[in-house]
Order: structure tokens, then sequence, then C-alpha cells
């Protein structure tokens, strides 16, 4: 039996709960992945998976396997990963974690060009605003909005800042009046992303003047495009990146208000940061990945 080919067989059945599901995903064929598994079981002496005609469970051996399987696999990879990025030419699987909305607008749209220069170089991004564990879910690189989590065992590179701009639609300001001061957004409908505590803070300053709005609202959404499309729509105030909304500024579709103020949410950083775990420091295909994140227009060129 090829013990390691077995775990990578296991592993991946309890990944995707079921036969069929795993042998596809490593092009095989499914009876080759239940015998494969069979002989692994009598191998051990032990049942490691429970098999019904609709799902695939692990049993209470299984999901103990399945750990320290997992971490064998992994350190097959990181070692096969670690030898192969010793070169010039960054090559193997770079797995990267994106936010939703700056991942689409701001880097997406120039992954084509960059992927076309390293050819040896394989992909996988994954859009999402939550925090990302770096080791659980085996992700090579992080860029984050904010201020970022902090881990001990994490490097944090800050690549650039961008500037959140209180908004409203002129319909909005036509109905509900225009504040012209920042505490008077008590009396209006706020816009506020999802996360921590229900009730949140807008912190306003000029110079050494400091000001604290504890603002409300009607909406939330944890998609900064959400929040966007409500301002757009006249649904209120909304509190967004200038990378979303410094178009429709332009364009005459927002107003921006306060615009003499710098103003964060609850005292978050405006930093922009990629978190990468200390052994991928010598890393080929992480320092690709940040000298290409270096060469976009916008935010990551705002740096200081």
């Amino acid at each position: 039996m090829d013990k390691l080919l077995a775990l990578k067989m296991f592993v991946e059945t309890v990944d995707a709960k079921g036969f069929s599901a795993a042998a596809r995903r490593l092009d095989l064929a499914t009876s080759s992945v239940t015998r494969a598994l069979d002989g692994l079981e009598t191998s051990l002496g032990a049942v490691l998976l429970n098999r019904s005609t609709r799902l695939i469970t692990v049993t209470e051996a299984g999901a103990t396997y399945y750990q320290q399987a997992r971490k064998i696999l992994d350190a097959v990879e990181e070692a096969d990963a670690l030898i192969a990025d010793r070169g010039e030419v960054p090559v193997g699987q770079l797995r990267v974690s994106l936010p939703v909305a700056f991942g689409r607008r701001c880097i997406a749209p120039y992954l084509g060009n960059w992927l076309a220069k390293y050819p040896q170089l394989e992909v996988e991004v994954t859009l999402t605003d939550d925090i990302v564990d770096l080791i659980g879910e085996r992700i090579d690189l992080s860029v984050r909005l904010g201020s970022p989590a902090s881990y001990d065992n994490v490097v944090a590179r800050e690549i650039g800042r961008f500037r959140r701009r209180v908004v409203a639609s002129p319909a909005y300001l036509d109905s509900q009046g225009i504040p012209g001061d920042p505490v008077e957004l008590v009396n209006h409908h706020c816009l506020r992303f999802s996360y921590g505590a229900r009730d949140q803070i807008w912190t306003f300053r000029q110079g050494d003047n400091e000001t604290t709005v504890p603002v409300g609202g009607r909406f939330r959404s944890n998609n900064a495009e959400v929040l966007r499309d409500i301002a757009l729509a006249g649904g209120g105030v909304g509190l967004l990146p200038d990378w979303l909304v410094d178009d429709d500024i332009d364009g005459g579709r927002l107003t921006a208000l306060f615009d003499a103020w710098s103003v964060n949410p609850d005292q978050a950083s405006s930093a922009i940061s990629a978190l990468y775990l200390p052994n991928q420091r010598g890393s080929r295909r992480i320092a690709a990945f940040l000298e290409f994140l270096a060469t976009l227009p916008g935010p990551t060129r705002r740096q200081g």
C-alpha cells in the first residue's frame, strides 16, 4: 500500500464528504479510492469512516486520524514548496485571500497579466471579509484592510493605505438636509459595516481636534459594495473607502461630506496589510505577489 496516497485519499474523502467527490478531486476512479481506504482501515485495525448510501462521516478514531494525516500531508506539501520556491522563478501553488470588494475591484482586473508572467505558478484566490486562519485554511498570503488581527506567529506588512469618506446621495441630502457638523450625524440614517458590537462610533479628526459620533441607522451589511448601493439609492449616509466611491463622487452620484476631517470607525486603521507566516519570508511566490501589489494603481501605491 502506498501509505501517503492512502492518507491523501482519506483526507480528501473527509473533506469532500464522499468517495465519488474525492475521486473527482484526485482524478481517480471511485473504486480505487474505496479499495485504498478499505485497505487503510484493515492495516490500522480500526474503522475510520461511517458509510451509508447517502453520507460519509468520520468515526471518533477517524477524526483523530484525520487531524494527524492532515498535518503529515501539509508538512510534505510545505517541504516540496520550500525546495521548489528557492529558485529565481516562482513555481508551485500560491493561495491568496482577499477582501471581497477590494479584491474584485482593485486586484482581480490586473491578475491576468501578472499570471502570464509566471507560467509555472498556480494561484488560488479566495474572497472573504472574514479573518483568515493562515495555517488552518492553508493560505499563503492574506490581504486585509484596516487593523489586522494581532498574531504572534504572523508577519503583517503594510503595503498601502486608503481613506474613508463620508458620503450620501444628492437625493438623500435634499430630503434629509446636509449635516453641517459631524455631531449632526446622530440625526441621520447612517449605513454601517457589520462587525463587532452593534453600536458603532465614527471618529473624526481635524488637526488636534477629535470628535466621536455614535451613529445609528436602519441598515447594516458585511459588504461594502452593498452599503455603496444603498447610499446611491438614497438610503443614508455611508462611511466608505475612497477606492470604492471616488468615481461616484467625481460623477456626482454621491456627495462627499466632511472631507476636511479624517474619519474612521471605532479607531480602526486605514492600513492595507499583507499577512503571511514567518517561514514564508524567503518565498519567491510571496515576493512575486508583493511585487505585483506594489505595481497596482490605487491604494496599494499610497504608501506612508
